[in-house]
């Protein structure tokens, strides 16, 4: 889902966006929030971090580049929206997906939102080559890395920096040796599809441990392990068999 925010100081152009976001792009866009000045849409792009904005080019005294000149950097797309069709050559070279004319027209819309979803699709994806490409000019060593999508983009993690993952439904918690959460949109099973082969193992149906960073075992039922963080996590007494063996193994 694309976080997407609205920045128009005119209230009836804001309210035809959003209905028709509602309207034609519901599946795929998230409106977050909207916001009629160039005050009010730095600190709404703040306090959303969107991934798209839709920037009306005329912002009473000031304009949707003078909203973008003020910050520090661009972690979002642009689609400009304006009444003159003047204004799209400049639109342009601030790298907008695209830019719509007003009264913005819903297959205008549609073929804006899709050009968008290609785009961060391409960067998504040339993110994932580099990994790849890392992964296997450093071998079987221990630099691999795995690409974790978050929120706000993706997150490029060392598997040897990955001391356990604990499920919560269909959300997962990957804690790293420095302290550091993320939480990500995907089941524990993909995780252990991703992380097995590299001495992970799940020790219980909520928690997926690296074995290198056991610092303990203590007996019990099932008995639960002490990681390099001091976290003790309980080992089922379904797994306990397999889970002694691996240890035997290493």
């Amino acid at each position: 889902m694309i976080k997407a925010v609205i920045i128009d100081d005119e209230q009836h152009c804001t309210d035809r966006l959003a209905s028709l976001l509602d309207r034609y792009c519901r599946q795929s866009i998230s409106l977050e929030g909207s916001y009629g000045s160039v005050e009010e849409g730095l600190q709404g792009i703040a306090e959303t971090q969107p991934d798209l904005v839709f920037l009306d080019i005329q912002l009473g005294e000031l304009t949707g580049f003078d909203l973008l000149g003020r910050l520090p950097e661009i972690g979002f797309e642009v689609i400009f929206t304006t009444a003159y069709d003047s204004y799209a050559i400049k639109a342009f070279k601030f790298s907008a997906v695209d830019y719509l004319l007003k009264p913005i027209d819903p297959d205008d819309l549609l073929q804006a939102v899709g050009k968008l979803q290609k785009v961060m699709y391409t960067h998504e994806l040339s993110a994932k080559f580099d990994t790849l490409l890392h992964n296997l000019k450093n071998g079987s060593g221990v630099s691999k890395r795995i690409t974790i999508p978050t929120a706000k983009g993706l997150v490029f993690v060392p598997v040897s920096d990955i001391v356990r993952c604990e499920a919560d439904i269909n959300y997962t918690t990957v804690y790293l040796k420095d302290k550091q959460q993320i939480v990500v949109a995907k089941t524990l099973k993909e995780f252990e599809e991703m992380l097995s082969e590299h001495n992970f193992f799940r020790v219980h149906n909520s928690h997926l441990i690296s074995l290198d960073h056991i610092k303990s075992y203590q007996k019990g039922k099932g008995g639960y392990v002490i990681l390099d963080d001091n976290t003790p996590i309980e080992v089922s007494t379904r797994r306990k068999d397999l889970f002694l063996k691996r240890m035997e193994e290493m």
